[in-house]
């Protein structure tokens, strides 16, 4: 017990020097003093008042309060600023013998990181009386002690301090002994028995006393022993240690039951009086607990395992005692020595889970590193992986920050394992590692990517309306929101194209579908713009160009362009009947609206009035004679002519040739083919229509044979001039096939011209006239011959 007291002083000085020491280094720190007991949640400080701090800025910067034990004892209200006891406080748990009872704690604030340092002074009360190890003691004295003898008595421990603790001893009234109250160099007091006058065995051989402890409370508080006093024998020597105090060092990690120190007394009595048994006198219960002794030989050992960081020395009292119950007493000091048996501790006091990408420096983790150790054995190193990027900021104490060394790329790194580790420079060295786990959350950054910058699709022509005809595809490195992707279709460069109408797009996939049917003839390809816009705040786009190709099918059938089938009448080719083998009579032209193979054309005569007689060339659709005409042949022909595509299925026309084998181009006039219509082929209206063009052409036709029948009978002219006649001029342009396939670019004209004059006519023949040179070649025509007037011309 007197060890333990000697130890506490100690602490408190040394406790006062390192406050002394912070005070200087460091901005003093807040204090305050509660009394001991009080409830929990009492009001201990306007905290932030003390700080200098606004109203709600405890909130807002996330203070916190830490204590140096690691244990929550205080709470802050960050709304009012008001600093409570969180539990209730005992003075003597937190500090024992101590009489100075500091809690320190600290104020830590966030945004930016700010620490303020503060003390509590627990104040003791008396709650506490004083306490005998026993009930009872045995005090043996021999019968010729002397008048002013001391007897050492037991002491009282109280575990209130100041004026609250023990302050005096008192006996019960005699008239032999008082008592005598002695203070030890630690702040004890210890009660000793003060002999007053000589003693006689055979008188009164014991005394039965009460010794009474007293504290210095109000109202003060006692505690009581029995002393039982024996009168003995005469033993006139004590024994003495050989040496005191004995010293010693035991390392903290000293086996139980090993060997301490033995200790050695002598009594030069012989006899009972002179054997010597040896004890712990007046211990504490941590000494008890820590240490024995052997009665006999006065070896110490150990029995519970030291720890360094908890008590650094023991000061332990021996006594020795002889058989006639005369003692001796001794001191033992014990220095425990340290060893590195204790890993850093790390305390992690904020820690964020989730930060943005591309934030500046921001704060991680603020954590507190301990090792328990002292020396060398409780210097730290605190470190991270090199590979990482964060770094380690020392701040206050053993305070530490971890925070970004620069921004963050989620679509780079979207998770980060950090490694924290603490190790001290004992032998061996241990360290303790803590893993912090954080996560990268997404900024919309990244614009969505198309797959390709631009695309090409083909759709057939006459397709159904809503068909798929392709789709376009962007990617985001984005995550979540930022990285889902809407298509639209972006405004054309050219205003006349109207892409509304045309196609669309599915918003959420970027299939594209055709709204209605295309024409390859019509529009042959169109290009637009799609966009691809991502979800996030704000949102990020790209473009891609999209160029759709129509491709033709084979939807149009030729179309013949000469001979006409819708004339006023039918057309009448001439051919005397001396012609030649290969003699042309006649050239079908037609065209086909579809391009490619769709509009190769070939030709086939599929019907003619004596089979054998002419032919049709395949590939230019020229009518020649097969063979030499004879006057058996037939004067009049009709040839029905099929002009087929290449397209598939092919597509096909007819035209029908009417021709008149004549004799010679002199003959008065030229008789007009019947055109016999084929029943196999005409239906009810076609049969009417041909009916109504043909009384048409008829009357045009009578009009114009009497206007020129008048006139050459005013002119004393006989003759009748017969022909066909077509329309003049271009055809449309969109009708003319230039592709080189065999068919004529322009339409064939052919001019037949009649003399008035007997036996002088004259008749041109299969003489093609370009409908933009008719003009020109008629005027030619006119000043070579005067008689022009009496001319045809049949195209």
């Amino acid at each position: 017990m007197e060890t333990l007291e000697r130890i506490q002083p100690n602490r408190q000085v040394m406790a006062f020097i390192l406050l002394a020491f912070l005070s200087q280094a460091r901005p003093k720190p807040i204090r305050y003093s509660m009394l001991e007991e009080a409830e929990s949640g009492s009001f201990v400080a306007h905290l932030s008042k003390d700080l200098g701090l606004g109203i709600g800025e405890l909130a807002a910067r996330s203070a916190r309060v830490v204590s140096d034990d690691d244990k929550q004892r205080l709470l802050l209200d960050r709304q009012t600023g008001d600093l409570l006891l969180k539990e209730k406080l005992d003075r003597e748990e937190l500090c024992g013998p101590i009489e100075l009872c500091v809690l320190h704690f600290q104020v830590l604030l966030e945004t930016p990181v700010q620490f303020f340092g503060g003390e509590l002074l627990i104040q003791d009360i008396n709650d506490h009386s004083p306490v005998f190890p026993t009930k009872e003691m045995l005090l043996k004295i021999p019968e010729n002690s002397q008048p002013g003898a001391i007897f050492p008595l037991k002491l009282a421990q109280d575990l209130d301090v100041g004026s609250n603790g023990l302050q005096k001893y008192t006996i019960s009234s005699n008239s032999h002994f008082h008592v005598l109250t002695r203070n030890h160099s630690e702040g004890k007091k210890y009660p000793d028995l003060v002999q007053d006058k000589a003693l006689d065995r055979e008188e009164q051989p014991e005394f039965s006393l009460t010794l009474i402890a007293l504290d210095g409370g109000s109202p003060p508080r006692s505690g009581t022993l029995t002393v039982r006093i024996l009168i003995m024998d005469v033993n006139d020597n004590a024994p003495e240690f050989v040496h005191t105090p004995y010293e010693v060092q035991v390392l903290e990690n000293s086996p139980l039951d090993s060997p301490v120190l033995t200790v050695l007394a002598k009594d030069i009595d012989a006899g009972n009086f002179g054997r010597v048994s040896y004890g712990l006198f007046q211990a504490s219960d941590e000494i008890r607990q820590t240490f024995s002794i052997n009665e006999v030989t006065g070896e110490i050992r150990l029995t519970k395992k030291l720890d360094f960081e908890k008590i650094k020395s023991y000061q332990v009292e021996i006594e020795a005692t002889d058989g006639g119950g005369l003692s001796g007493k001794g001191t033992v000091v014990i220095e425990v020595l340290d060893v590195n048996d204790n890993a850093p501790e790390l305390t992690i006091s904020s820690l964020t889970s989730s930060i943005p990408e591309n934030a500046p420096e921001t704060v991680v983790s603020i954590f507190r590193i301990r090792d328990r150790d002292s020396g060398d054995n409780g210097k730290m190193i605190c470190s991270i992986p090199d590979n990482l990027p964060f770094i380690l900021k020392p701040t206050f104490k053993n305070f530490y920050t971890l925070v970004t060394e620069s921004p963050l790329d989620r679509e780079s790194r979207a998770e980060y394992n950090v490694t924290i580790t603490v190790t001290d420079l004992g032998t061996p060295r241990l360290k303790t590692q803590h893993n912090i786990t954080l996560l990268v959350s997404d900024v919309n950054d990244n614009a969505p990517a198309f797959t390709q910058t631009s695309y090409t699709l083909f759709i057939q022509e006459n397709n159904s309306p809503a068909l798929h005809i392709g789709s376009v595809s962007a990617t985001d490195r984005d995550a979540g929101a930022n990285a889902q992707v809407t298509y639209s279709l972006l405004p054309p460069q050219d205003p006349h194209l109207p892409l509304a109408s045309l196609v669309s797009i599915n918003a959420d996939n970027g299939h594209l579908f055709a709204l209605r049917a295309l024409d390859f003839e019509a529009l042959q390809a169109f290009e637009f713009r799609v966009g691809a816009t991502d979800r996030g705040s704000p949102a990020l786009s790209s473009q891609a160009l999209v160029r759709v190709q129509v491709l033709d099918a084979n939807d149009n059938s030729p179309f013949v362009l000469y001979p006409l089938q819708n004339g006023s009448a039918p057309c009448t080719e001439l051919v005397p009947r001396a012609a030649e083998p290969g003699y042309l009579v006649s050239k079908v032209v037609a065209v086909d609206g579809d391009s490619g193979q769709n509009a190769w054309l070939s030709f086939q005569l599929l019907k003619a009035t004596e089979p054998g007689l002419f032919g049709v060339w395949a590939h230019n659709g020229e009518v020649r004679t097969a063979r030499l005409l004879s006057e058996r042949d037939a004067a009049k022909h009709r040839l029905l002519v099929l002009v087929k595509d290449n397209g598939e299925p092919p597509l096909s026309a007819s035209v029908t040739l009417h021709v008149l084998l004549v004799d010679g181009f002199s003959q008065p006039y030229l008789p007009l083919p019947e055109a016999a219509a084929d029943p196999a082929q005409a239906d009810p209206l076609t049969v009417y229509l041909v009916i109504a063009l043909a009384s048409v052409s008829s009357l045009f036709l009578f009009s114009v044979l009497a206007f020129i029948a008048v006139r050459l009978c005013r002119r004393s002219r006989a003759g009748w001039v017969g022909g066909c006649s077509v329309p003049e001029g271009h055809f449309p342009g969109h009708l003319v096939d230039v592709n080189g396939t065999g068919t004529l670019s322009q339409s064939y004209q052919y001019e037949v011209c009649m003399m008035g004059e007997p036996g002088n006519g004259e008749f041109k023949f299969l003489k093609p006239i370009f409908p933009n040179l008719l003009v020109q070649d008629s005027e030619k025509e006119m000043k070579e011959n005067p008689n022009w007037r009496n001319s045809f011309v049949f195209s």
